[in-house]
Formats: structure tokens, C-alpha cells, sequence
């Protein structure tokens, strides 16, 4: 049977790799892993671009692509169009949100969602980042409806959607 362990990374466009390095590396502290150039595709087509994956705790990596020769069209996203959440400890999340103020990047939080806690930043490329540390109490509250429930309550009730 088909089963997906588990994801081994998510790959973005950068503006920028020394940029982004700097924030994934030095500011969040994600180790630089690998990096590589790739100069032409399976379809035999030249590029001129740099592949780099930082590594977290349990092995999984954000990866960026750089190609300088191709205009990064980066669109602002809310964060409920796009963001990448990373775990981390209370501890952490604490230390974090006064390292973004300290560092003069684009922090918001804390927010308490219910069932995590978390803070947001604005990476050099526009991404949204979350860091987020899951609350213990919420855990052992009985959940009264299933998610398959919630979904389908949902679908009943939503308005048209604006595509």
C-alpha cells in the first residue's frame, strides 16, 4: 500500500540567496544543508539557477530557487493565502518575537489561537513564516466534533466562492 512518510521539504523562489540565507540561517537558525546550481533542465532548456535546502529538527527542509535571469513576481499573500509554520517551544517562540522586534523585522503576535500559540515574520522575500508552539491544555479538551463533520457543516453553509 502507498504511504508518504513524511514531507521531505517545500521549495519557494528567492530574490535573493545570501538574503534568504540570512534570515533562514542566522535569524531562525535552520542549518544551510545543500545548495547547488542547476544549469539546464530535463527538457534541455539553459538556466542559471541556485538550489538551497535549510534542514530542520526532524530532517525535513525549506528550499529556495534563484534565478537571477527571470523577474521574481513575488504577490503579497495574507496570511490565510499563504504561510509556512515552523513548531517550536514556548521558550522559543518568546525568545523569537523579541529577537524580530530587536532585529527590526516585520514581527506580529502573540497570538493565541485556541490550540497553539503563535508570532509571524515577513522573510527578505516576502514570505509569511509562523512560529508556533502548540498549548498542552488544549490537547486534553474533548473535541466534540470530528473534522470530517466540520467540513461538511461548512460546505452546507458557505457563501458562493469569488474564483
Amino acid at each position: 500500500m502507498f504511504k508518504i512518510k513524511k514531507l521531505h521539504h517545500s521549495a519557494y523562489r528567492c530574490k535573493d540567496s545570501e538574503q534568504t540565507r540570512e534570515f533562514y540561517e542566522e535569524f531562525l537558525g535552520l542549518p544551510l544543508v545543500k545548495a547547488f546550481e542547476i544549469n539546464i533542465t530535463k527538457s534541455n532548456r539553459k538556466v542559471s539557477i541556485l538550489h538551497s535546502f535549510y534542514q530542520l529538527n526532524d530532517k525535513s527542509h525549506i528550499a529556495f530557487f534563484e534565478e537571477p535571469s527571470k523577474k521574481f513576481k513575488f504577490k503579497e499573500q495574507r496570511d490565510f493565502d499563504l504561510h509556512i509554520a515552523l513548531e517550536v517551544s514556548m521558550k522559543s517562540l518568546l525568545g523569537m518575537y523579541q529577537k524580530g522586534i530587536n532585529k527590526n523585522i516585520d514581527t506580529r503576535g502573540i497570538i493565541d489561537h485556541g490550540f497553539i500559540k503563535s508570532i509571524y515574520f515577513r522573510d527578505p522575500n516576502g514570505y509569511v513564516i509562523e512560529l508556533t508552539c502548540p498549548i498542552t491544555e488544549y490537547s486534553k479538551k474533548i473535541v466534540k466534533k470530528n473534522s470530517h463533520q466540520v467540513l461538511k457543516e461548512w460546505q452546507n453553509k458557505k457563501e458562493k466562492p469569488v474564483y
